[in-house]
Parts: C-alpha cells; sequence; structure tokens
C-alpha cells in the first residue's frame, strides 16, 4: 500500500519534529508539509487540494486557530482525514471539533499511541513495526 499523505498544523518545533519522526518511523506515512499558523495551513490546502491524505491540526497556533482549519476543510472528499491533536482536548473541544468536520480528536498528552493506532488503521491497520 502506498504512504499516506500527512499535512501539520503545529506550531511547536519540537512536537513537529517528533511527530514527523514517529509517524514516518511507525506508518507508511509520508509528511509532505507543515504550517504553524492558520493562514499557512490554509493557503497550502489551497494550493495543494489533492496533495494529502491526512491533515493533522493543533487547535491553539501562533497565529489564528486550528479550527479555523478544520472549518475550511469541512468540504473535502470522505476519503481525506482529519485529525486533531492538541492539549486541549476537552470534551467540549472534542465536541466542537467533531461537529466543525474533525474524524478524530486526540490530547497530546495521553494519546499519541491512540493517534499511531487511528493511523495505522487508515493505512490497512498495522504500523510498519507490528
Amino acid at each position: 500500500m502506498p504512504a499516506h499523505r500527512a499535512f501539520l498544523v503545529e506550531d511547536s518545533p519540537v512536537i513537529r519534529a517528533n511527530l514527523v519522526d514517529t509517524l514516518e518511523e511507525l506508518l507508511p506515512i509520508s509528511v509532505v508539509g507543515w504550517a504553524d499558523g492558520e493562514a499557512a495551513a490554509s493557503a497550502w490546502l489551497d494550493a495543494h487540494p489533492d496533495e494529502w491524505d491526512l491533515l493533522i491540526v493543533d487547535i491553539f497556533l501562533n497565529q489564528g486557530s486550528g479550527l479555523g482549519v478544520i472549518k475550511a476543510c469541512q468540504h473535502r472528499p470522505p476519503h481525506r482525514k482529519l485529525a486533531v491533536l492538541s492539549n486541549y482536548a476537552t470534551p467540549d473541544m472534542r465536541v466542537k471539533c467533531l461537529e466543525l468536520g474533525a474524524d478524530a480528536v486526540f490530547d497530546k498528552s495521553n494519546e499519541i499511541d491512540a493517534l499511531i493506532a487511528y493511523c495505522a488503521r487508515l493505512n490497512g491497520g498495522s504500523t510498519l513495526d507490528a
């Protein structure tokens, strides 16, 4: 199965680098780009509408909000998935993200394994080290 193409919206360089390494090491995923703010993410997504399969979005960004990115992607094709990875995955925020069109919401502090499992399911059910 070919690698899924992921685009990240994350403003922390450390978290972004660790996430890229983790995704590309454990899964058949190629990170095709990233943005650290809402405007940059929207610009990339507008310019590359067919060049991603998975969008991973943080909620609180240096510029704008991940909620705006989620809302802008509401009319994407069903095979393009959007996952939220945030330190603010409260019950209310989870509901809001899902209402805006996210497919899944994960807490950065304790649900990284769940995000990896979710991504593995998108890729046919297994990680590369399984």
